[in-house]
């Protein structure tokens, strides 16, 4: 029988989860064993999930699971070297020459286990079948404008919290912008047309800010792109790969320009491939905003789980695209689960 394990996930200010009760019964419907770790910080409770007959084991217990176990979490585990035994479910951001990617594909190799990368869980077509792409959009056209309303007190933005629905979030930002002149305030957002730069440009459009929509056809010359600076945010949000052009350069700390917030939805800051060339790490939820240069300022932005400051809707919304996925679970020889496979050993 298969047997799914979603884990407790560790890393901070991390409280979304890929199943919900309602996914886990069906697929215990389907004839899969689901145990869900206990956890101190998921947003969906653990009542649910054992109504629906769940397993329930205590957080953090995953190591100790049966061999047979897929464990399934979202973001990274500790990195504590250990070699991983299992075939895991995660999003693994290994597979873009990132440093810690590659620490990562060794603890899978000294353990004999494999990686299932989300990020990679594709359709024949080439397209992911599942994403939180629409909700880091939302979150991170938010906090591009936290960043920028603290340019306007003089101010570095300070840190960023979790809440509890989209409509909280409008809230708070209509708040903070109200106290604030909008007439110079305007955005550009790459990849407008994807699910992260829809969600980015709900958001703004919301606020009734200009938001300028670039997409594939728009950005085919290859650069440069001197519009990027007659905006005050630009959001960027397309995955790094080879052949990205570059959309930020180094020389755009002192070139003259309207810019003065770059969101790195995307965040890729330590891919070979990254178009943001002024910053080289990912922001945090307590420091969101990197200072790259003084007068006139730049901050950027670059939170690698920014869906979570939205856990309840994100984890809804993920968990139904990934659920038929789940559901066949029972065959990985074929499908979306046999090229996740093929993908882990190419990179191996």
């Amino acid at each position: 029988m298969t047997h799914l394990w979603v884990r407790a996930e560790q890393r901070k200010n991390e409280e979304r989860v890929g199943v919900t009760p309602a996914g886990a019964a069906e697929l215990l419907k389907a004839g899969v064993q689901v145990t869900i770790e206990q956890s101190t910080v998921r947003a969906i409770g653990i009542e649910g999930y054992q109504a629906a007959g769940c397993i329930i084991a205590p957080e953090n217990s995953w190591p100790s699971a049966p061999s047979d176990a897929i464990i399934f979490g979202l973001k990274e585990l500790p990195e504590d070297g250990t070699p991983l035994t299992h075939c895991h479910i995660m999003f693994g951001h290994a597979y873009k020459g990132q440093p810690s990617g590659r620490v990562l594909l060794d603890r899978f190799k000294a353990g004999g286990g494999t990686l299932y990368d989300l990020e990679y869980l594709v359709d024949q077509a080439g397209r992911r079948v599942a994403a939180f792409g629409y909700w880091a959009g939302y979150a991170g056209a938010a906090v591009a404008l936290r960043c920028w309303i603290a340019q306007q007190r003089d101010e570095i933005a300070g840190p960023v919290g979790v809440f509890k629905s989209s409509d909280a979030l409008l809230k708070n930002l209509q708040e903070h912008m109200a106290q604030h002149n909008k007439t110079k305030l305007n955005a550009l957002i790459i990849g407008a047309l994807g699910r992260v730069g829809t969600g980015a440009a709900d958001l703004l459009s919301t606020l009734d800010i200009p938001v300028t929509k670039w997409d594939m056809a728009e950005t085919a010359s290859g650069g440069p792109f001197p519009q990027v600076f007659e905006h005050a945010i630009f959001l960027n949000c397309i995955l790094a790969r080879p052949g990205t052009p570059v959309f930020v350069s180094e020389s755009a700390k002192t070139d003259a320009r309207q810019l003065t917030v770059i969101g790195d939805i995307a965040c890729d800051p330590d891919s070979d491939f990254s178009p943001i060339k002024v910053y080289d790490r990912t922001t945090t939820w307590a420091e969101p905003a990197l200072r790259v240069h003084d007068a006139p300022p730049l901050d950027v932005t670059a939170i690698d789980n920014l869906p979570s400051m939205l856990p309840v809707e994100s984890s809804e919304d993920y968990a139904m695209q990934l659920l038929p996925s789940l559901l066949m679970l029972t065959d990985l020889d074929t499908g979306v689960w046999a090229q996740a496979e093929a993908t882990f050993h190419k990179h191996l």
